[in-house]
């Protein structure tokens, strides 16, 4: 008897005695996801490699108390979580929006990241079993007004679904009763050797992006777009991640600008050469941000007792720039009461002989 396609069990208890889960999702085809309603995390993602062996692609833990732990929350990984109110950096956390000034919380140095001290990665989701088409898990988080210093009630939905096609498709939704400002992500840490390297320096990546959103020394945009051509940021044709990032200080965290439109479209694909497994990112957003755990330093020891030193993984976050909402010339992150915010991205797995 075939296993079923989801299944839920109890992943722990917060203080405050709520329960948390964790949901399994299988499309039947070797691709397998487990995601816990606890900050909406991706806590495992087993792919085939081109034996047909399934491993482990993505950094994270076995239990919720490595997503609790201090040494956890004093590092911020952000590992597999969804991302919210507003994923990346905002300056000295502060922006205006319709004459008034908004000031969140400065927790990356003098800017704000992620979405304050308490984001959508430390919320407990509401989640729904979907079967249809696909086997799939809906979260949703209502954020009151004023949570960690944004305006209006932002009702978010999100969904994780497999594809028989072997992608893991992420769809986002959001509405507000307030103008408010809006860029979601997941911070998945992929490493498709499934731990058998320690490191993604010789992963080979691709992005289809010709500039890449230059930043201060608190990776804080200046507005510039520039061309990647000629630079250690051209990921136009695939290479090594570590062939040119001695030449980026502190390693790639990084927003590249994708062009083409609002349209669902390839933007990046990866390559492990020993695991033969593959990596493509479809997404409609604006930007990715290209982050290659540079702060990781060995502290935290994840799944199988593998320590999470430099480099162990890199992430793909599909994203509205950096500091946009202190940006006039990027695109806009305002969401406003009536507008739905929808996006979709995927990632899709694959394998070369």
């Amino acid at each position: 008897m075939s296993e079923p396609l989801i299944t839920a069990a109890e992943f722990g208890q917060l203080p405050d005695g709520q329960t948390v889960q964790l949901f399994t999702l299988r499309n039947g085809r070797g691709l397998e996801a487990r995601i816990t309603n606890y900050g909406g995390t991706l806590t495992h993602l087993l792919a085939p490699d081109r034996h047909g062996q399934p491993g482990d692609v993505v950094l994270g833990f076995d239990t919720l108390d490595g997503y609790r732990s201090e040494a956890y929350q004093q590092a911020g990984p952000y590992f597999g979580a969804l991302i919210g109110r507003f994923g990346n950096r905002i300056a000295r956390g502060r922006f205006e929006l319709d004459g008034q000034t908004y000031q969140l919380a400065t927790n990356n140095g003098p800017n704000h990241l992620h979405g304050g001290r308490r984001g959508f990665d430390k919320v407990l989701w509401q989640a729904e079993v979907l079967v249809e088409p696909t086997p799939a898990l809906r979260l949703t988080y209502i954020s009151p007004d004023g949570e960690e210093g944004y305006p209006g009630t932002l009702t978010v939905s999100v969904v994780y679904a497999l594809t028989p096609d072997h992608g893991l498709r992420i769809s986002y939704a959001a509405t507000t009763d307030r103008a408010t400002v809006l860029n979601l992500t997941n911070h998945a840490y992929f490493n498709l050797s499934a731990g058998a390297q320690p490191d993604v320096l010789g992963h080979e990546l691709q992005l289809h992006a010709e500039r890449y959103t230059v930043v201060d020394d608190t990776l804080i945009p200046t507005g510039e777009l520039r061309p990647v051509q000629g630079t250690p940021f051209d990921f136009t044709r695939p290479h090594a991640i570590g062939a040119r990032i001695g030449q980026v200080p502190g390693g790639y965290d990084h927003n590249w600008t994708l062009g083409g439109g609002e349209n669902f479209r390839l933007v990046a694909t990866a390559y492990e050469p020993t695991s033969g497994r593959t990596l493509e990112v479809r997404t409609d957003q604006p930007g990715v941000q290209c982050y290659t755990g540079n702060f990781l330093d060995g502290s935290l020891t994840g799944k199988n007792g593998l320590p999470y030193g430099r480099y162990a993984g890199f992430c793909l976050e599909t994203q509205h720039f950096p500091d946009s909402p202190n940006q006039p010339t990027f695109p806009s992150t305002v969401l406003r009461p009536g507008e739905l915010f929808s996006s979709v991205t995927e990632y899709r797995f694959g394998v070369k002989s």
